[in-house]
């Protein structure tokens, strides 16, 4: 399930002994949702001509990216130049030091999770620092949710595919203004996850 509290409560009072398992899905979806926070943030404080700007601004995606490339360099869009990964990477970090703890927070984070290392991901939030940024608040909701955290680096399970799917779906029906008939919709609704 998600981190929602309401869940929660109502699963408790029909379930007393079940172990909640946060979705990894939504721990990765809250830790990114926070890193574009302080992202925009810093944009806020940069010269819009700025390598710095260009980064943060345009290669937005290589801070949500597991395993930056460090090795290959190629043409960065953004930069207008031939880069690493982890080059753009570092020049988007290394003029804000609070963005550059979250970014190491996040890809931590995400390593011990996705590897399933229980204990590691249970030391990285237990024993963050609060530095004044939104990770807190973040860090804070993992701290609270604790148990049904640490179930989801031990679980196989996820929902990702699903929220996958949901997300397509919704799409379509924005995209399609609706449709005359339910039997046109699920006809492409098959078509569209087949």
């Amino acid at each position: 399930m998600d981190m929602n509290a309401s869940y929660q409560a109502f699963v408790h009072e029909l379930f007393p002994n079940a172990e909640l398992i946060i979705d990894r899905f939504h721990i990765i979806q809250l830790m990114g949702r926070t890193m574009d926070t302080i992202r925009t943030q810093c944009l806020k404080q940069l010269d819009k001509h700025s390598w710095e700007y260009k980064v943060l601004k345009s290669l937005w995606r290589l801070f949500h990216k597991a395993n930056p490339d460090a090795q290959k360099s190629r043409y960065l869009f953004g930069l207008n130049e031939y880069s690493t990964e982890q080059n753009a990477i570092d020049i988007g970090t290394d003029t804000f030091p609070a963005f550059k703890t979250a970014y190491e927070t996040y890809i931590d984070l995400h390593d011990a999770l996705m590897g399933r290392h229980a204990d590691e991901l249970k030391n990285i939030i237990t024993n963050y620092q609060p530095n004044g940024t939104p990770l807190d608040t973040a860090m804070h909701t993992l701290r609270k949710n604790l148990n049904g955290v640490i179930n989801a680096a031990k679980s196989s399970y996820s929902n990702g595919p699903i929220e996958g799917i949901n997300r397509k779906i919704k799409e379509l029906k924005r995209a399609c203004y609706g449709f005359s008939n339910q039997a046109n919709m699920f006809t492409r609704v098959y078509q569209l996850i087949a």
